[in-house]
């Protein structure tokens, strides 16, 4: 009986949630608002405040929430599972978060790029050299490339003939995102020279050059996130009172 009880709290925690989540997105409450205390949830939702304690402690790990000691629960993200399947939006240093996505970018994507170069059609060689073109185009025009930049790794990876690798994708889409919106555009020039050798090398079958060609890729990423890094260290030192 005791784990039926147990189920059946669990599975209405979980329904709650939905709830919960429904009204901080339609009300809408904005990001930084206070949403009602326990007792106004309990009240509007129907049920007994120990299942709001818990819909409140799952919408925080999933950093959706953020409990403020005397002063009550805050919205702090509105990413739902589907915009966020890996629950990064808790992370709150996006530099080092940015930092981590892309060591792990490092350990799949040369293998991607070099499985790419021996499995690509000749359909799918065209479309990722259109997608090479699209992005630079996009990028040099000034306007956000990210869009078609996740297309054009996503192209790759579905090059590579492994399904699980295409699984895998969010983790590269998330990361690409994450770069972009805290590099904004400052490696122009490093980004189209190494998508450009990335492409040709899977259009011509070379799986050594692909491989290299995405290591510096990346490794351009790196050294640029490092010297972001850097600096936001040098400033928190001189000024140890400011906020991230």
């Amino acid at each position: 009986m005791y784990q039926i009880e147990k189920m059946n709290k669990k599975l209405l925690a979980a329904q709650v949630e939905e709830e919960l989540m429904n009204y901080i997105l339609h009300e809408p409450v904005e990001i930084g608002e206070k949403i009602p205390n326990e007792y106004e949830l309990a009240e509007r939702f129907g049920v007994g405040r120990s299942t709001i304690r818990e819909t409140i402690k799952s919408l925080v790990t999933k950093g959706i929430l953020e409990v403020r000691r005397g002063s009550g629960t805050y919205v702090i993200s509105k990413n739902t599972f589907e915009e966020d399947p890996l629950g990064l939006a808790k992370f709150k240093d996006k530099y080092k978060l940015a930092l981590e996505l892309l060591e792990v970018r490092l350990m799949l994507e040369p293998e991607i790029a070099a499985l790419a170069s021996n499995y690509a059609t000749k359909e799918e060689k065209e479309e990722l050299f259109r997608l090479c073109q699209e992005t630079e185009q996009i990028y040099r025009s000034g306007k956000n490339h990210t869009s078609k930049d996740i297309e054009f790794h996503t192209c790759i990876a579905k090059c590579s003939r492994n399904r699980v690798v295409e699984l895998l994708q969010p983790i590269i889409q998330t990361a690409i995102a994450t770069f972009v919106n805290l590099t904004n555009r400052q490696l122009l020039d490093e980004t189209i020279e190494t998508h450009q050798a990335v492409t040709r090398a899977i259009l011509e079958g070379d799986p050594v050059g692909a491989r290299c060609a995405m290591i510096m890729h990346l490794t351009y990423n790196r050294q640029m996130l490092m010297e972001m890094l850097e600096e936001k260290e040098r400033r928190g030192t001189a000024n140890p009172v400011a906020s991230d």
